[in-house]
């Protein structure tokens, strides 16, 4: 028979060959989950810019990185509009970085066809994550998605669905004078006869207070990014 002894060492070395086995494949899952997670932002980036999977090619996250580093431009921006040199995205660090804002551009052959910011803010029961897309003159939505939220499915969730999106491309946030004003999503349809169709959407049936909270925090975010956003539509139409 063994000892006690024995019986003791034995469980503890057993404890902490498992223990280092379950630390490796959590720490392995932990980074391929991130990796994803990023890969899932980058997506909504290229979405919200107007790129889309071909027929051949899916959207894996090699296919998804490719595309990015080919296709997109990063970089930062402070309050004043000014570019950031030597500063990218993933260099901010929101704790101490409260004055300087991501943006991604999307080019073409070095050609500008569109910029992509980062949108956030209450819904109905907790905070919306997505992208907001310019189109080159600096003052009509090009996209927009969303990759995280807590809204009810069905009502408040529609605001991921393509048919909800696509009322986004092609309205202008600035008014005839260049004053921001934002994009308003109204209760039913939108009267395309009003002056007023060109800055709205066509509503959620039954999500009233995530599109009124939809409505507030995208007019806050392109406040922020409004003084690069004046200079993009000066020497758009210069």
């Amino acid at each position: 028979m063994h000892s006690n002894r024995y019986t003791i060492i034995f469980t503890m070395l057993i404890t902490m060959v498992l223990a280092f086995v379950l630390s490796s494949v959590y720490s392995s899952l932990e980074e391929q989950t991130e990796r994803n997670f990023q890969a899932d932002i980058k997506k909504n980036i290229l979405s919200s810019l107007g790129f889309v999977p071909d027929e051949n090619t899916s959207w894996t996250t090699e296919n998804v990185e490719a595309i990015f580093k080919n296709s997109v431009i990063s970089f930062v921006v402070d309050k004043n509009g000014d570019i950031v040199e030597g500063m990218l995205p993933e260099d901010i660090d929101p704790k101490i970085d409260n004055d300087v804002y991501p943006i991604y551009k999307k080019t073409t052959n070095g050609k500008t066809e569109g910029f992509a910011i980062p949108i956030s803010g209450k819904g109905l029961w907790g905070t919306m994550y997505g992208y907001f897309a310019i189109e080159p003159d600096g003052a009509t939505a090009k996209g927009i998605t969303f990759y995280k939220h807590v809204e009810t499915p069905g009502l408040g969730a529609e605001v991921d669905k393509p048919w909800f999106q696509q009322n986004y491309i092609g309205k202008k946030f600035v008014d005839e004078n260049g004053a921001l004003i934002g994009i308003q999503t109204v209760k039913g349809k939108v009267d395309e006869s009003s002056d007023e169709a060109y800055h709205q959407v066509d509503g959620i049936s039954g999500a009233t207070i995530t599109s009124r909270g939809l409505n507030k925090f995208l007019l806050k975010d392109l406040e922020i990014y409004n003084p690069y956003l004046v200079r993009i539509r000066k020497n758009y139409n210069s």
